[in-house]
């Protein structure tokens, strides 16, 4: 049977197949895996369980990126006035992480948008306008160390302040990219968390990244339920989200039905699995983004990438039923981006190979998607 499905084990019976496994306890644990992913000894495996093989080894789901880029990015037309390609807002950047924010936001306008906004603590707000005269930057944040000589009452009313700052953005937005460069102080984190379910009141969607992963970790409720949600996890940060939702260690080999099943317990948030193949599920459906991007792995990337998916999702949501396509602007948006993302990494690879930095990458997205949408 094994041999029907291209799988030739040399075995001529099953008395035979146990007898040198017995042998053998590597080439029984790959025997049995081998079993295991055809359904057993039976000579009938159904349909169902042979499109889950297949799933597994990335042939069925792969999403058609490219495609997707063409559908939902935004056309420029002279017509349209300053804002309606895209206004994005990234919430982060305190006294040690000041490169995150900015490449988020640098990148979001690099592909297209119209406006970057920064919201970040006092500290660092001079060292990111100092990157780029093109972000409008907001020093409004607060760390602990700031406010440590403070009473409860006087906290309260700085967190007050904040959030009515940012209240009088936050229905400009098309998006919120939450967390790169955040940082893990224990006020900032709480103000963060006052903003996102202000955000979530506006209605307006929120990408989250890095620290904000943390954050959210540890705070499932923030994002439970909000299908304008995004999440992008590195591998430790999912490990992490699975472990606290799911209370169950990773599983490779069902790697997309686990990120379907973490998805659908989250309240229908939409998830970015980076690794080698992106995964990306809304809890309906799961999609892989498989192009090869760069074997560099320098910091920077998954902010870019943060950036990239708030300017796509815009856009999806901006089209709305104007795509043939049928799947949640959210998914639509974290295919684009990883896409896009990788092909830019490759383009840049190309040029510096092992010196390559994520400044070289984000100078490569605006090529790497006139590649595939030209502006004219």
């Amino acid at each position: 049977m094994l041999i029907r499905y291209g799988v030739s084990t040399g075995f001529t019976s099953l008395g035979s197949v146990k007898n040198c496994m017995l042998a053998s306890s590597a080439v029984f644990r790959r025997q049995q895996f081998l079993i295991r992913s055809l359904g057993g000894y039976s000579d009938h495996i159904d349909s169902r369980r042979m499109q889950d093989i297949r799933s597994m080894s990335g042939t069925t789901f792969e999403a058609d990126a490219e495609n997707v880029m063409r559908e939902i990015t935004s056309v420029l037309d002279p017509s349209k006035h300053k804002g309606q390609a895209g206004k994005i807002a990234v919430i982060g950047g305190c006294r040690e992480y000041t490169g995150a924010p900015y490449f988020a936001a640098i990148s979001a306008l690099k592909i297209g948008a119209d406006l970057s906004h920064v919201f970040c603590t006092k500290d660092a707000a001079p060292v990111i306008k100092s990157y780029s005269p093109e972000l409008i930057v907001h020093p409004i944040l607060e760390e602990s160390y700031n406010i440590s000589g403070l009473e409860d009452e006087e906290r309260r009313c700085i967190s007050s302040k904040i959030l009515a700052e940012v209240d009088k953005w936050m229905e400009r937005f098309d998006c919120l990219v939450v967390g790169p460069g955040l940082g893990r102080d224990p006020y900032l984190l709480e103000c963060v968390s006052e903003i996102m379910k202000h955000a979530r009141q506006s209605n307006v969607p929120i990408v989250i990244d890095g620290d904000g992963l943390f954050l959210v970790t540890n705070s499932i409720a923030l994002v439970s339920g909000y299908p304008l949600a995004v999440l992008t996890p590195n591998v430790n940060e999912y490990k992490r989200l699975v472990q606290k939702v799911l209370n169950c260690e990773v599983n490779d080999r069902d790697a997309p039905e686990l990120l379907q099943s973490l998805a659908k317990q989250i309240g229908g948030v939409t998830i970015l699995q980076k690794g080698k193949s992106d995964l990306i599920s809304d809890g309906e459906i799961a999609k892989s983004v498989s192009i090869y991007g760069s074997p560099r792995r320098c910091g920077g990337q998954g902010d870019i990438l943060s950036g990239s998916v708030a300017v796509f999702l815009s856009w999806a949501r901006a089209k709305g039923k104007a795509t043939t396509s049928q799947m949640n602007p959210t998914v639509l948006g974290c295919i684009a981006g990883s896409a896009l993302l990788r092909k830019a990494a490759s383009l840049a690879f190309k040029d510096k190979k092992r010196s390559t930095l994520t400044t070289d990458i984000i100078e490569c997205l605006g090529r790497s998607l006139e590649d595939i949408c030209p502006a004219c």
